[in-house]
C-alpha cells in the first residue's frame, strides 16, 4: 500500500459518521477482545488470521476446487442445522457478548435474507455433484421462507423476528425471489410459485418512476436510492421466464437500467453501500455489478453487461499480485479501508468468471482466479475447528477487520462456494 493512501483511508475513515460512533465502535472491539481468550479454537484462528494479515504471508492455493467446494456447502448445512428452524443462521460469532446470540454457542438466528439466495448455491451444489439430499435441504428453507413471508408479500429485513415486529425490505425480497425461482426452475410446487408471485408483485408495486426500489428496511442507513437493489432484477426476471409473464420481465429491465444509470464515466456508481455512500463495500459493488450482468445475459441486454464490465474494470488494478483487495473504494477508485470484505472479494470472482464466459476475455479469468484463490488461501479447514471449518471469514483480518468482523457470515461462504463451482467448471472447460 502507497505511504499517502494510508492516511487518505484514515482521514476517510474518521469523517465518515461522528466521534461518538467511533467510540463505541472501538468499545465493542475491546469487549470482543477481552472475550477472546477463553475462545479457544477460534482465538487460534483469529490471532493466525492477524498475524498473517501483518506479515503478508496469505498463500494462495491453485486449484482444490471441489475440496473446497465441499468444505464451504458443509459449512452451510452446518449453519442450517444449527437453528431450530429451516433457515439458515446468519453466522458463527463466538464473541457476541451474551444475549446477542439467542442459541448461546455462538451462531446467530435465522437470516432469511441470505437464506433465500443460500438456495440458489445449494441447488447449484446438488445438480454439479448429483447430491439429491443437498436438493432436499434447499426445498426446505423455500418452504420456510414461504411460511415467514409477509402478508404483502415481502420479506423481514434482519434477522429470522415475530410477525408483529417484521419490517418489510425490497432487497431481501428480491433475493428470497431468487431461490425461490432457481427452485422452480427444476421442479414445479404450488405453495413456492404462490409466495414468488407474491414476492415479485410486491417488488413491482414498490418500483418508482425511475425504476428505483423504496423500501430499505430498518437495517441499513435511510437513503432514497440504493444503487444495490438492482440485483433484485435477476430473480424477478427470472420468475418471469418461468411463469411466461413480460410484466415481470419490463420491470426486471426498469430496476437494472436505474441502477446503471446511476453510474458514472469512471464505472462507479453513487448511493451503493449499506452505510457509508462515498465509500462503498466491495461486497455491495459485487451486488450492482452482479445483477447488471446476469440480468443483461438473461434478457440479451448488451448494455447492462457493458456496464457491468466497466464497474469491474477500474478494479482490476486494485487487486494486489496475491489477490488481495480493499474493502471499500472512494469514488476515484481508492482504497478506503484497510482490510479486506472477503464476501465482495468472492461476489467479485464471480463477476470476473462470468464476464470471462461472456466476453472471453482472459482479463477478467486471471483476475477471478487471483481473487478467488486468495480466498482458498484464508478458508478456515482446520480439523479440530469443526464450527468453522468450511467457513469464509467477514473480514481479513478476521478479527479486527471492517465488515462483519470476529465471525463467519453465512453470505461470505455462499459467495465463495459460487465462485468455486464457477472456476471448477471453467477449469474443466465447461460453461
Amino acid at each position: 500500500m502507497q505511504p499517502l493512501v494510508i492516511p487518505n483511508i484514515l482521514l476517510s475513515r474518521l469523517g465518515s459518521r461522528p466521534l461518538r460512533q467511533h467510540y463505541w465502535t472501538l468499545r465493542e472491539h475491546l469487549d470482543r477482545l477481552g472475550r477472546l481468550p477463553g475462545r479457544g479454537p477460534f482465538a487460534r484462528v483469529a490471532w493466525r488470521d492477524q498475524w498473517r494479515f501483518l506479515a503478508g504471508n496469505v498463500q494462495p492455493v491453485d486449484g482444490a476446487c471441489r475440496q473446497r467446494a465441499h468444505a464451504a456447502a458443509d459449512w452451510l448445512i452446518r449453519a442450517w442445522e444449527s437453528t431450530p428452524d429451516d433457515g439458515v443462521s446468519m453466522g458463527y460469532f463466538p464473541c457476541d457478548p451474551p444475549g446477542r446470540s439467542p442459541l448461546n454457542n455462538g451462531w446467530r438466528p435465522s437470516y432469511p435474507e441470505t437464506t433465500g439466495y443460500i438456495i440458489v448455491s445449494l441447488l447449484d451444489y446438488a445438480i454439479r455433484f448429483s447430491d439429491a439430499l443437498m436438493r432436499e435441504r434447499a426445498l426446505a428453507m423455500a418452504h420456510w421462507e414461504a411460511q415467514i413471508q409477509m402478508a404483502s408479500g415481502a420479506v423481514q429485513g434482519g434477522a429470522v423476528t415475530t410477525p408483529d415486529r417484521q419490517r418489510p425490505a425490497v432487497f431481501n425480497t428480491g433475493m428470497v425471489l431468487h431461490g425461490f425461482a432457481a427452485l422452480l426452475k427444476h421442479e414445479p410446487d404450488p405453495v413456492i410459485e404462490q409466495a414468488a408471485r407474491r414476492a415479485a408483485d410486491f417488488l413491482l408495486a414498490d418500483m418508482d418512476a425511475e425504476g428505483h426500489l423504496r423500501t430499505h428496511g430498518t437495517f441499513v442507513v435511510d437513503r432514497p436510492i440504493k444503487t444495490y437493489n438492482g440485483l433484485c432484477a435477476w430473480g424477478l426476471h427470472q420468475f418471469g421466464t418461468l411463469v411466461h409473464e413480460p410484466r415481470y420481465h419490463i420491470a426486471a429491465l426498469r430496476i437494472a437500467r436505474a441502477s446503471m444509470n446511476l453510474q458514472r464515466a469512471n464505472g462507479w456508481f453513487p448511493h451503493n453501500c449499506l452505510n457509508r455512500d462515498e465509500a462503498p463495500l466491495t461486497h455491495t459493488i459485487g451486488y450492482t455489478l452482479q445483477g447488471l450482468l446476469e440480468t443483461g445475459i438473461a434478457s440479451g441486454d448488451a448494455s447492462l453487461i457493458e456496464s457491468a464490465r466497466r464497474g469491474m474494470l477500474p478494479i482490476l488494478d486494485a487487486i494486489t499480485p496475491e489477490g488481495f483487495l480493499a474493502g471499500r473504494f472512494h469514488a476515484d477508485w481508492s482504497p478506503a479501508s484497510f482490510s479486506a470484505c472477503l464476501t465482495g472479494n468472492a461476489q467479485l470472482a464471480v463477476v470476473c468468471f462470468r464476464l470471462f464466459q461472456t466476453l472471453g476475455d482472459g482479463t477478467f479469468l486471471e483476475a477471478g482466479h487471483r481473487l478467488l484463490d486468495f480466498l482458498k488461501g484464508v478458508q478456515v479447514l482446520d480439523a479440530q475447528t469443526s464450527p468453522m471449518r468450511g467457513a469464509l471469514a467477514g473480514s481479513f483480518p478476521l478479527f479486527f477487520g471492517e465488515y462483519q468482523s470476529a465471525g463467519f457470515p453465512n453470505w461470505a461462504t455462499k459467495y465463495l462456494l459460487d465462485a468455486l463451482l464457477l472456476q471448477d467448471r471453467i477449469i474443466e472447460g465447461r460453461t
